[in-house]
């Protein structure tokens, strides 16, 4: 059986390659997510894709997240746990080249799941809020969150700035996405045992396509009608690397529906 490649502190700012040890049981792999085999994202494709570099006490590192709203992100739990500051980039699909339409905002606003386990990455979900609302453009969107809670959904898309190889340690500079099947959770736990819980998803590409170190916390979406829907966002992969057949594992949105319009609605 295969361990969870937990999700942890990335990738550095500067390209160095800072990470922090969360000790999966009973693994204690690194963390990571990329897209490996994808394709480059066309301008406006996904409108609701945001970069965060993320900084806390004593590192730095990068997530992938989703505009929902005005004012929040969505990501992974572990992507906010003990952060201090937050630079997200908006509305372009390019992380340093020169584009008009980018907007870069900071905040240190977010709310972490009060379930979540770092040890285990359950509930690894997080939302972060702009210290202002954005204006929406044809950059610049949210993305639909679906409730349904399908066990599997057919069709989905995964996306983010990760490293495109093991052996590349370097961010993408361009957004990448590409198609992956997901698979049910009892396949799943062919992989990774009973690590895999009913609020996680796992998904496959062709051969190793799929999410890798960078990627954590991008979005995983689905064509419903016309339009996207975000069904999960990426929170780990097998601790044989980026470039193993086995599946990446998702946390499903669905089953915190509830809570992200609570938080996001001011209710929490």
């Amino acid at each position: 059986m295969n361990f969870l490649f937990v999700i942890a502190l990335c990738v550095a700012f500067t390209s160095l390659y800072l990470t922090k040890e969360l000790e999966a049981r009973p693994s204690n792999d690194h963390v990571g997510t990329r897209i490996i085999g994808g394709e480059v994202a066309r301008a406006g494709q996904f409108p609701f894709a945001a970069a965060i570099h993320v900084q806390t006490a004593d590192s730095r590192f990068f997530c992938g997240g989703a505009l929902t709203s005005h004012d929040w992100v969505i990501t992974a739990g572990h992507c906010v746990y003990n952060a201090v500051l937050f630079t997200i980039q908006l509305g372009s699909n390019h992380l340093v080249s020169d584009d008009p339409n980018r907007m870069t905002v900071s905040t240190s606003t977010y709310i972490l799941h009060p379930d979540f386990k770092p040890d285990t990455i359950e509930n690894d979900i997080g939302l972060i809020k702009f210290r202002r609302p954005v204006d929406y453009n044809v950059y610049l969107e949210p993305v639909y969150s679906w409730s349904s809670t399908l066990a599997n959904y057919i069709g989905v898309y995964s996306l983010g700035w990760g490293q495109t190889s093991d052996a590349d340690g370097e961010l993408s500079n361009e957004l990448r996405y590409t198609f992956i099947t997901t698979m049910s959770n009892l396949e799943c736990k062919m992989f990774y045992g009973d690590q895999i819980t009913d609020n996680m998803i796992c998904a496959i590409g062709n051969y190793n396509e799929g999410t890798c170190t960078g990627d954590n916390g991008s979005p995983l979406v689905m064509y419903v009608g016309k339009s996207l829907a975000l069904v999960g966002v990426a929170s780990f992969i097998s601790g044989n690397g980026c470039e193993s057949t086995n599946p990446s594992g998702y946390t499903r949105t669905a089953p915190y529906f509830e809570w992200i319009n609570n938080v996001t609605r001011g209710e929490e």
